[in-house]
Protein backbone atom coordinates (compact mmCIF):
# COMPACT_ATOMS: atom_id res chain seq x y z
CA UNK A 1 0.00 0.00 0.00
CA UNK A 2 1.15 3.22 -1.25
CA UNK A 3 2.25 5.99 1.70
CA UNK A 4 0.25 9.40 1.74
CA UNK A 5 0.63 12.38 3.80
CA UNK A 6 -2.20 14.30 5.52
CA UNK A 7 -2.08 18.07 5.88
CA UNK A 8 -4.37 19.93 7.67
CA UNK A 9 -5.77 23.77 7.33
CA UNK A 10 -8.44 25.36 9.18
CA UNK A 11 -9.60 21.69 9.98
CA UNK A 12 -9.86 20.26 6.59
CA UNK A 13 -8.03 17.69 5.25
CA UNK A 14 -6.00 16.76 2.48
CA UNK A 15 -4.13 13.57 1.07
CA UNK A 16 -1.08 13.47 -0.62
CA UNK A 17 1.03 10.74 -2.25
CA UNK A 18 4.82 10.30 -0.69
CA UNK A 19 6.95 9.25 -3.75
CA UNK A 20 9.73 7.06 -3.08
CA UNK A 21 12.86 6.44 -4.97
CA UNK A 22 15.31 4.15 -5.68
CA UNK A 23 17.32 4.48 -2.78
CA UNK A 24 14.19 4.55 -0.59
CA UNK A 25 14.49 8.56 -0.52
CA UNK A 26 10.71 9.74 0.09
CA UNK A 27 9.32 12.94 -1.22
CA UNK A 28 6.14 14.58 -0.66
CA UNK A 29 4.25 14.75 -3.72
CA UNK A 30 2.85 18.54 -3.74
CA UNK A 31 2.28 19.10 -7.19
CA UNK A 32 -1.71 19.73 -6.56
CA UNK A 33 -1.16 21.84 -3.31
CA UNK A 34 -2.24 25.07 -4.36
CA UNK A 35 -5.26 23.50 -6.83
CA UNK A 36 -6.49 22.08 -3.79
CA UNK A 37 -5.37 24.36 -0.74
CA UNK A 38 -5.20 27.50 -2.10
CA UNK A 39 -1.58 27.78 -0.85
CA UNK A 40 2.37 26.92 -1.61
CA UNK A 41 5.00 26.43 0.48
CA UNK A 42 7.95 28.42 1.18
CA UNK A 43 11.20 27.43 1.08
CA UNK A 44 14.20 29.41 0.96
CA UNK A 45 17.04 27.94 -0.88
CA UNK A 46 14.78 25.30 -1.99
CA UNK A 47 16.40 23.06 1.26
CA UNK A 48 13.83 20.77 1.37
CA UNK A 49 12.21 21.27 -2.29
CA UNK A 50 12.80 18.34 -4.86
CA UNK A 51 12.47 20.45 -8.13
CA UNK A 52 12.61 16.70 -10.45
CA UNK A 53 13.46 13.34 -10.28
CA UNK A 54 16.81 12.57 -11.64
CA UNK A 55 18.72 9.42 -12.35
CA UNK A 56 21.63 10.75 -12.29
CA UNK A 57 23.42 11.19 -9.13
CA UNK A 58 22.67 10.06 -5.56
CA UNK A 59 24.42 11.09 -2.99
CA UNK A 60 23.64 10.20 1.22
CA UNK A 61 25.89 13.51 3.15
CA UNK A 62 25.15 11.29 6.32
CA UNK A 63 27.05 8.42 5.11
CA UNK A 64 29.53 10.32 2.83
CA UNK A 65 28.44 8.21 -0.12
CA UNK A 66 28.38 9.65 -3.98
CA UNK A 67 27.39 7.66 -7.22
CA UNK A 68 26.76 8.45 -10.62
CA UNK A 69 24.36 6.23 -12.76
CA UNK A 70 24.87 3.39 -9.58
CA UNK A 71 28.44 3.35 -10.20
CA UNK A 72 30.56 4.31 -6.23
CA UNK A 73 32.64 7.31 -6.76
CA UNK A 74 35.78 5.53 -5.32
CA UNK A 75 35.09 2.84 -8.07
CA UNK A 76 34.82 5.08 -10.59
CA UNK A 77 37.91 7.34 -9.84
CA UNK A 78 39.82 4.02 -9.47
CA UNK A 79 38.85 2.42 -12.75
CA UNK A 80 37.47 4.79 -15.29
CA UNK A 81 38.72 7.60 -17.07
CA UNK A 82 37.27 11.57 -17.39
CA UNK A 83 35.51 11.04 -20.59
CA UNK A 84 34.17 7.18 -19.84
CA UNK A 85 32.49 9.07 -16.50
CA UNK A 86 31.45 11.83 -19.13
CA UNK A 87 29.78 9.16 -21.29
CA UNK A 88 28.22 7.29 -18.29
CA UNK A 89 26.82 10.50 -17.08
CA UNK A 90 25.35 11.98 -20.05
CA UNK A 91 23.76 8.33 -22.07
CA UNK A 92 23.03 6.48 -18.72
CA UNK A 93 25.46 3.38 -19.21
CA UNK A 94 29.48 2.78 -19.19
CA UNK A 95 30.63 2.48 -23.04
CA UNK A 96 31.86 0.00 -24.43
CA UNK A 97 35.37 0.14 -25.76
CA UNK A 98 34.64 0.83 -29.36
CA UNK A 99 31.94 3.35 -27.90
CA UNK A 100 34.38 4.94 -25.81
CA UNK A 101 37.10 5.26 -28.96
CA UNK A 102 34.58 6.21 -30.65
CA UNK A 103 33.35 9.50 -28.38
CA UNK A 104 36.76 10.57 -28.24
CA UNK A 105 37.04 10.62 -32.07
CA UNK A 106 33.78 12.41 -32.43
CA UNK A 107 34.83 15.05 -29.48
CA UNK A 108 37.99 15.73 -31.89
CA UNK A 109 35.64 16.37 -34.43
CA UNK A 110 34.63 19.32 -32.76
CA UNK A 111 37.73 20.99 -31.29
CA UNK A 112 37.84 23.41 -34.08
CA UNK A 113 36.41 27.23 -32.68
CA UNK A 114 35.78 29.64 -34.77
CA UNK A 115 38.24 31.95 -35.60
CA UNK A 116 35.99 34.69 -35.09
CA UNK A 117 35.57 33.99 -31.37
CA UNK A 118 39.17 35.41 -30.83
CA UNK A 119 37.47 38.95 -31.86
CA UNK A 120 35.32 38.49 -28.85
CA UNK A 121 38.05 37.14 -26.73
CA UNK A 122 40.07 40.37 -27.59
CA UNK A 123 37.23 42.53 -26.39
CA UNK A 124 37.82 42.19 -23.20
CA UNK A 125 40.49 43.26 -20.73
CA UNK A 126 43.51 40.90 -19.81
CA UNK A 127 42.30 42.03 -16.22
CA UNK A 128 38.39 40.39 -16.82
CA UNK A 129 38.23 37.41 -14.42
CA UNK A 130 38.26 34.06 -16.53
CA UNK A 131 34.89 32.82 -15.52
CA UNK A 132 33.22 35.75 -16.83
CA UNK A 133 35.30 35.51 -20.28
CA UNK A 134 34.13 31.61 -20.60
CA UNK A 135 30.19 32.52 -19.83
CA UNK A 136 30.72 35.18 -22.49
CA UNK A 137 32.68 32.95 -25.13
CA UNK A 138 30.07 29.91 -24.02
CA UNK A 139 27.18 32.23 -24.77
CA UNK A 140 28.71 33.32 -27.80
CA UNK A 141 28.69 29.70 -28.72
CA UNK A 142 25.30 29.98 -29.77
CA UNK A 143 25.56 32.49 -32.45
CA UNK A 144 27.60 30.26 -34.30
CA UNK A 145 25.53 27.42 -33.63
CA UNK A 146 22.26 29.07 -34.02
CA UNK A 147 20.30 26.01 -34.82
CA UNK A 148 18.27 24.49 -31.55
CA UNK A 149 19.17 20.67 -31.01
CA UNK A 150 16.31 18.27 -31.12
CA UNK A 151 16.01 16.74 -28.32
CA UNK A 152 14.25 13.92 -29.81
CA UNK A 153 16.80 13.32 -32.75
CA UNK A 154 19.35 10.79 -31.00
CA UNK A 155 21.90 11.43 -33.73
CA UNK A 156 21.54 15.41 -33.75
CA UNK A 157 21.48 15.53 -29.41
CA UNK A 158 24.88 12.90 -29.87
CA UNK A 159 26.69 15.80 -32.28
CA UNK A 160 25.25 18.45 -29.84
CA UNK A 161 27.08 17.00 -27.01
CA UNK A 162 30.55 15.76 -28.92
CA UNK A 163 30.74 19.65 -30.24
CA UNK A 164 30.19 21.30 -26.22
CA UNK A 165 32.49 18.74 -25.04
CA UNK A 166 34.99 19.63 -27.71
CA UNK A 167 35.03 23.46 -27.89
CA UNK A 168 34.30 24.08 -24.25
CA UNK A 169 37.39 22.86 -23.29
CA UNK A 170 39.04 24.54 -25.79
CA UNK A 171 37.81 28.01 -24.97
CA UNK A 172 38.27 27.33 -21.13
CA UNK A 173 42.10 27.18 -21.78
CA UNK A 174 41.75 30.37 -24.37
CA UNK A 175 40.79 32.39 -20.74
CA UNK A 176 44.04 31.51 -19.50
CA UNK A 177 45.85 32.14 -22.60
CA UNK A 178 44.32 35.80 -22.72
CA UNK A 179 45.27 36.68 -18.95
CA UNK A 180 48.59 35.86 -19.35
CA UNK A 181 49.12 37.49 -23.09
CA UNK A 182 49.83 34.20 -24.66
CA UNK A 183 48.92 32.83 -28.66
CA UNK A 184 45.69 30.68 -28.06
CA UNK A 185 46.30 27.26 -28.58
CA UNK A 186 44.54 24.72 -30.17
CA UNK A 187 43.57 21.21 -29.93
CA UNK A 188 46.03 17.81 -30.64
CA UNK A 189 43.95 15.28 -31.86
CA UNK A 190 46.84 12.52 -31.81
CA UNK A 191 46.53 13.58 -27.38
CA UNK A 192 44.10 12.86 -25.00
CA UNK A 193 41.15 14.53 -23.88
CA UNK A 194 42.88 15.60 -20.21
CA UNK A 195 46.47 15.69 -21.96
CA UNK A 196 45.31 18.72 -24.33
CA UNK A 197 44.09 20.59 -21.47
CA UNK A 198 47.64 20.44 -19.64
CA UNK A 199 49.26 21.40 -23.02
CA UNK A 200 46.57 23.88 -24.17
CA UNK A 201 47.03 25.72 -20.80
CA UNK A 202 50.92 25.57 -21.18
CA UNK A 203 52.30 24.84 -24.06
CA UNK A 204 54.56 27.12 -25.33
CA UNK A 205 55.33 27.75 -29.54
CA UNK A 206 59.30 28.47 -28.05
CA UNK A 207 59.40 25.02 -26.78
CA UNK A 208 57.88 21.44 -26.27
CA UNK A 209 55.61 20.79 -23.17
CA UNK A 210 55.88 17.82 -20.92
CA UNK A 211 53.61 16.44 -19.25
CA UNK A 212 53.91 13.81 -16.17
CA UNK A 213 52.09 10.63 -16.39
CA UNK A 214 51.09 11.24 -12.63
CA UNK A 215 49.94 15.15 -12.92
CA UNK A 216 47.96 13.57 -16.00
CA UNK A 217 45.95 11.05 -13.94
CA UNK A 218 45.51 13.11 -11.02
CA UNK A 219 43.72 15.75 -13.00
CA UNK A 220 41.66 13.26 -14.63
CA UNK A 221 40.74 12.27 -11.44
CA UNK A 222 39.96 15.61 -10.46
CA UNK A 223 37.49 16.19 -13.44
CA UNK A 224 36.12 13.25 -12.15
CA UNK A 225 34.92 13.94 -8.73
CA UNK A 226 33.73 17.15 -9.91
CA UNK A 227 31.39 15.72 -13.62
CA UNK A 228 27.70 16.17 -10.81
CA UNK A 229 26.77 16.58 -7.56
CA UNK A 230 22.94 16.44 -7.57
CA UNK A 231 20.93 19.73 -7.97
CA UNK A 232 23.61 22.06 -6.84
CA UNK A 233 23.15 26.02 -7.82
CA UNK A 234 24.96 25.99 -11.03
CA UNK A 235 22.92 22.53 -12.21
CA UNK A 236 19.61 23.30 -11.13
CA UNK A 237 20.18 26.61 -13.42
CA UNK A 238 21.19 24.74 -16.13
CA UNK A 239 18.27 22.96 -16.09
CA UNK A 240 15.89 25.99 -15.08
CA UNK A 241 17.53 27.91 -18.01
CA UNK A 242 17.15 24.51 -19.89
CA UNK A 243 13.65 24.39 -19.21
CA UNK A 244 12.36 27.60 -21.20
CA UNK A 245 14.08 25.33 -23.77
CA UNK A 246 16.91 27.92 -24.36
CA UNK A 247 19.68 25.88 -26.29
CA UNK A 248 22.59 24.09 -24.86
CA UNK A 249 25.27 26.61 -25.19
CA UNK A 250 22.97 29.29 -23.44
CA UNK A 251 22.18 27.01 -20.12
CA UNK A 252 25.86 25.80 -19.94
CA UNK A 253 27.00 29.75 -19.58
CA UNK A 254 24.17 30.06 -17.28
CA UNK A 255 25.37 26.93 -15.04
CA UNK A 256 29.22 28.51 -15.67
CA UNK A 257 27.80 32.17 -14.54
CA UNK A 258 26.51 30.49 -11.13
CA UNK A 259 29.18 28.59 -10.78
CA UNK A 260 31.13 31.54 -10.21
CA UNK A 261 29.94 32.50 -6.59
CA UNK A 262 32.39 31.98 -3.60
CA UNK A 263 29.73 30.20 -2.23
CA UNK A 264 29.77 27.25 -4.99
CA UNK A 265 32.83 26.84 -7.14
CA UNK A 266 34.81 29.56 -6.05
CA UNK A 267 35.13 27.65 -2.74
CA UNK A 268 38.53 26.29 -3.56
CA UNK A 269 39.47 29.73 -4.64
CA UNK A 270 38.89 30.97 -1.70
CA UNK A 271 41.23 28.38 -0.15
CA UNK A 272 44.36 29.78 -1.36
CA UNK A 273 43.07 33.29 -0.83
CA UNK A 274 43.01 32.31 2.68
CA UNK A 275 45.94 29.97 2.76
CA UNK A 276 47.64 33.78 1.35
CA UNK A 277 46.43 35.35 4.02
CA UNK A 278 47.67 33.58 6.72
CA UNK A 279 51.32 33.49 4.74
CA UNK A 280 51.34 37.02 4.67
CA UNK A 281 50.81 37.61 8.16
CA UNK A 282 53.31 35.05 9.61
CA UNK A 283 52.61 32.01 8.50
CA UNK A 284 51.15 31.14 11.96
CA UNK A 285 48.66 28.21 11.44
CA UNK A 286 47.78 27.84 15.41
CA UNK A 287 46.90 31.18 15.61
CA UNK A 288 44.26 30.84 12.37
CA UNK A 289 43.06 27.43 13.91
CA UNK A 290 42.16 29.32 17.64
CA UNK A 291 40.34 32.30 15.37
CA UNK A 292 38.61 29.70 13.55
CA UNK A 293 37.43 28.27 16.81
CA UNK A 294 36.18 31.57 18.27
CA UNK A 295 32.72 32.14 17.55
CA UNK A 296 33.55 36.22 18.05
CA UNK A 297 35.65 35.72 15.12
CA UNK A 298 34.68 36.55 11.92
CA UNK A 299 37.71 34.46 10.34
CA UNK A 300 36.09 31.26 8.59
CA UNK A 301 38.52 28.02 7.85
CA UNK A 302 37.54 27.65 4.00
CA UNK A 303 37.74 24.20 2.87
CA UNK A 304 36.93 22.50 5.49
CA UNK A 305 33.35 20.51 5.91
CA UNK A 306 30.65 20.53 3.40
CA UNK A 307 27.06 21.67 3.44
CA UNK A 308 25.78 18.38 2.08
CA UNK A 309 28.38 16.02 3.80
CA UNK A 310 27.67 15.55 7.37
CA UNK A 311 30.80 13.36 7.47
CA UNK A 312 34.05 12.93 5.03
CA UNK A 313 33.78 14.11 1.96
CA UNK A 314 34.52 11.02 -0.16
CA UNK A 315 35.82 12.96 -2.98
CA UNK A 316 38.19 14.49 -0.44
CA UNK A 317 39.47 10.93 0.59
CA UNK A 318 40.32 10.18 -3.23
CA UNK A 319 41.86 13.33 -4.23
CA UNK A 320 44.04 13.79 -0.98
CA UNK A 321 45.88 10.64 -2.40
CA UNK A 322 46.42 11.83 -5.73
CA UNK A 323 47.75 15.20 -3.69
CA UNK A 324 50.06 13.69 -2.31
CA UNK A 325 51.61 12.10 -5.37
CA UNK A 326 51.20 15.26 -7.68
CA UNK A 327 53.16 17.22 -4.80
CA UNK A 328 55.73 14.37 -4.15
CA UNK A 329 56.36 13.86 -7.68
CA UNK A 330 57.14 17.65 -8.47
CA UNK A 331 58.98 18.36 -5.68
CA UNK A 332 57.44 21.78 -4.87
CA UNK A 333 58.79 24.07 -2.58
CA UNK A 334 55.97 26.42 -1.71
CA UNK A 335 55.37 28.16 1.66
CA UNK A 336 51.48 28.65 1.18
CA UNK A 337 51.60 24.40 0.55
CA UNK A 338 53.73 23.98 3.56
CA UNK A 339 50.78 26.45 5.02
CA UNK A 340 47.91 23.70 3.80
CA UNK A 341 49.60 20.32 5.09
CA UNK A 342 49.80 22.39 8.90
CA UNK A 343 45.94 22.87 8.69
CA UNK A 344 45.20 19.75 7.55
CA UNK A 345 47.24 17.61 10.32
CA UNK A 346 45.68 19.93 12.69
CA UNK A 347 42.19 19.53 11.75
CA UNK A 348 42.70 15.84 11.02
CA UNK A 349 43.53 15.73 15.03
CA UNK A 350 42.00 18.33 16.86
CA UNK A 351 39.27 17.19 18.56
CA UNK A 352 36.88 20.76 17.95
CA UNK A 353 37.28 19.65 14.19
CA UNK A 354 36.50 16.15 14.39
CA UNK A 355 33.71 16.43 16.86
CA UNK A 356 32.44 18.90 14.35
CA UNK A 357 32.88 16.32 11.42
CA UNK A 358 34.96 19.97 9.64
CA UNK A 359 36.98 17.21 8.05
CA UNK A 360 39.21 18.56 5.13
CA UNK A 361 36.87 18.73 1.54
CA UNK A 362 37.59 18.39 -2.38
CA UNK A 363 37.95 22.15 -2.58
CA UNK A 364 41.15 22.13 0.13
CA UNK A 365 42.84 19.20 -1.89
CA UNK A 366 42.20 20.84 -5.76
CA UNK A 367 43.24 23.54 -4.44
CA UNK A 368 46.62 22.52 -3.48
CA UNK A 369 46.70 20.68 -6.63
CA UNK A 370 46.52 23.51 -8.82
CA UNK A 371 48.52 25.77 -7.05
CA UNK A 372 51.21 22.95 -7.39
CA UNK A 373 50.97 22.93 -10.87
CA UNK A 374 50.66 26.58 -11.33
CA UNK A 375 47.74 27.44 -12.07
CA UNK A 376 46.67 30.78 -10.78
CA UNK A 377 44.03 31.31 -8.27
CA UNK A 378 41.36 32.34 -10.54
CA UNK A 379 41.66 30.21 -12.69
CA UNK A 380 40.40 27.72 -10.28
CA UNK A 381 36.53 27.65 -10.97
CA UNK A 382 37.76 27.25 -14.72
CA UNK A 383 39.24 24.09 -13.30
CA UNK A 384 35.61 23.09 -11.78
CA UNK A 385 33.37 24.02 -14.76
CA UNK A 386 35.93 21.94 -17.25
CA UNK A 387 35.00 18.99 -14.57
CA UNK A 388 31.29 19.61 -14.44
CA UNK A 389 30.47 20.04 -18.14
CA UNK A 390 29.54 16.51 -18.47
CA UNK A 391 26.80 16.81 -15.63
CA UNK A 392 25.32 19.96 -16.98
CA UNK A 393 25.28 18.05 -20.30
CA UNK A 394 23.42 15.18 -18.76
CA UNK A 395 20.79 17.48 -16.54
CA UNK A 396 20.12 18.98 -19.33
CA UNK A 397 20.10 16.33 -21.49
CA UNK A 398 17.83 15.00 -19.04
CA UNK A 399 15.14 17.27 -17.98
CA UNK A 400 14.45 17.97 -21.88
CA UNK A 401 14.21 14.43 -22.39
CA UNK A 402 11.08 14.13 -19.95
CA UNK A 403 9.29 17.36 -20.82
CA UNK A 404 9.56 18.59 -17.92
CA UNK A 405 7.72 22.22 -17.43
CA UNK A 406 9.21 25.46 -17.95
CA UNK A 407 11.18 26.40 -13.99
CA UNK A 408 8.16 29.18 -12.31
CA UNK A 409 8.25 29.13 -8.57
CA UNK A 410 6.04 30.93 -6.57
CA UNK A 411 6.37 34.00 -3.98
CA UNK A 412 4.73 35.40 -0.71
CA UNK A 413 4.18 39.06 -1.61
CA UNK A 414 5.19 40.94 1.32
CA UNK A 415 5.10 44.58 -0.35
CA UNK A 416 2.26 47.72 -0.05
CA UNK A 417 -0.89 46.79 -0.52
CA UNK A 418 -3.22 48.75 -2.95
CA UNK A 419 -2.42 52.71 -2.52
CA UNK A 420 -3.59 55.55 -4.05
CA UNK A 421 -1.56 57.18 -6.81
CA UNK A 422 -0.08 60.25 -5.43
CA UNK A 423 2.95 61.71 -6.59
CA UNK A 424 5.36 62.83 -3.71
CA UNK A 425 5.49 66.58 -2.75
Amino acid sequence: MSKTAILEIDGKKYEFPIFVGSENEEAININKLRDLTGTITIDPGFKNSGSCTSGITFLDGELGILRYRGYAIEDLADQASFLEVSYLLIFGELPTAAQLEQFETDIRKHTLVNEEMKGIIDGFPRTAHPMGVLAALTSALTAFNPKSVNVENEKELYQAVCKTMGKFLVIATWTYRKSMGYPLNYYDNTKGYVENFMRLMFELPTEPYKLSPVVTEALDKLFILHADHEQNCSTSTVRMVGSSHAGLFASISAGVSALWGPLHGGANQAVLEMLEEIHQNGGDTEKYLAKAKDKNDPFRLMGFGHRVYKNFDPRAKIIKKAANEVLGTLGVDDPILDIAKKLEAAALEDEYFKARNLYPNVDFYSGIIYRALGIPTDMFTVMFAIGRLPGWIAQWKEMRENKEPIGRPRQVYTGSPLREFKRPQ
